[in-house]
């Protein structure tokens, strides 16, 4: 826990030109991203090992993050994605029975730069009335370089907007999961960025769980016979991600059940003819509510995006893809985002949170209940399509002992 004990500098400068030095935290060098805040009061090992925040500098709202370390069962994946770590007062203590390392010593590993000792709340309030913006952490050596050329580095760095990062997180072979209990059939995820915590659930409910790479084909789909389609969460924009799109219009064409969380959510809006639009500041945290209008009840739900899907809120319309009758089923409740679609002529729906909710909340984990319910409805609707129709003589049976049966 080197850099806990030590005065190296930082520097946090935003693409407007803001500044504010601290003190060297995880891994020393310059990193460079999208420079968001997160609300979760705890949970920082899921947030850091999700893959969603794939080239984003990640602020933690909470002032004191790392006092229960790291281990090697609450990881969301297979390494930290953040591309830097902004915390306020990191823990000089680690006192957690289950903890195997420090959060600075996780963050050195994986090479994580981060920046501690700055005004956290500040930064944040800056950012809820500017917009999320580009940013790089410069620690070591590379907080001396001159101001001029740490802004230009930012302003250099990719926006996120028309970023596509799904290549960089997915799987590059299939990974298969077992199913628990009574084996529905298989289940094709197309690995965005996906977590285990997903990959758990899902095959709790009976699936044997697919993990595909990004870049599937629909043949290649096809070929593992799935019952049902799942598309997981992930980092990039939406709009900069046709290939799926055009994957998940095929895959609605031959009437696959379908479900998405946070990133499938932005493209199944797309699939169904919607457009997509980059959020001021995003959501991120593990306490943002959610009305269910089918319900009318509200669940505290974890979030991490920064797009969102562009349609009405109330009411029914027609999906302008052709796909029948849409409602938006979910609406964030402190700004009126859509937070959920479900089609109505097809079996296919999605929400822009995560039900999985590694270290909470589990107020949505009921949707994969529902996903699995419609799994085995259209299951049992698509064998009893393929039962031959009876002869006439069953006909004239059957309608016989239905009549004898009247007059009993």
């Amino acid at each position: 826990m080197t850099s806990l004990f030590t005065t190296d500098p930082a520097v946090l400068v935003l693409e407007d030109g803001t500044r504010h030095v601290g003190r060297a935290y995880g891994a020393r060098g310059t990193t460079l991203g999208e420079v968001v805040f997160a609300t979760g009061m705890t949970g920082y090992q899921e947030t850091l090992t999700d893959p969603s925040y794939a080239g984003q500098i990640v602020l933690q709202t909470a002032p004191h993050i790392g006092n229960t370390g790291m281990n090697q069962e609450d990881p969301e994946s297979r390494r930290i994605w953040v591309s830097g770590y902004i915390v306020r007062d990191p823990s000089r203590v680690v006192s957690n029975w289950r903890a195997e390392e420090s959060l600075d010593e996780a963050l050195e590993r994986d090479g994580i730069v981060g920046i501690s000792g700055i005004d956290t709340r500040a930064v944040t309030r800056h950012i809820r009335s500017a917009g999320s913006m580009r940013g790089g952490i410069f620690s070591g050596d590379s907080a001396s370089i001159e101001p001029d050329e740490q802004l230009r580095l930012v302003r250099e760095a990719p926006q996120m907007a028309g970023l596509n990062l799904s290549a960089e997180v997915s799987v590059p072979v299939a990974q298969v999961t077992p199913a628990q209990g009574e084996r529905i059939g298989n289940l094709a995820v197309l690995d965005l960025g996906v977590k285990q915590a997903t990959v758990d659930n899902l095959a709790a409910r009976g699936f044997e769980v697919h993990v595909l790479p990004q870049n599937v084909t629909i043949d290649e789909l096809r070929a593992i016979d799935p019952v049902a389609v799942f598309y997981s969460n992930g980092p990039g924009d939406p709009a900069a991600s046709d290939a799926h799109v055009e994957l998940l219009r095929g895959v609605l064409d031959e009437g696959l059940p379908f479900f998405g969380i946070c990133f499938g959510n932005q493209l199944l809006g797309r699939a169904l003819g919607l457009g997509t639009y980059k959020l001021p500041f995003g959501h991120r945290g593990i306490n943002q509510p959610v009305l269910d209008k089918a319900t009318g009840r509200v669940e505290i739900t974890a979030h991490n995006h920064g797009f969102a899907v562009d349609a009405p809120v109330e009411g029914e319309f027609d999906s302008p893809a052709g796909y029948g009758r849409i409602e938006v089923s979910h609406v964030g409740l402190n700004d009126r985002v859509v937070e959920g679609l479900r089609a109505l002529d097809i079996p296919a729906f999605s929400v822009q949170y995560h039900p999985e909710a590694a270290a909470g909340p589990h107020d949505a984990n009921y949707l994969f209940d529902r996903f699995r319910d419609m799994v085995l409805a259209s299951l049992a609707g698509r064998e009893k399509r393929a039962q031959p129709a009876p002869s006439g003589a069953e006909r004239a049976q059957r309608d016989e002992a239905s009549t004898t049966g009247e007059n009993d």
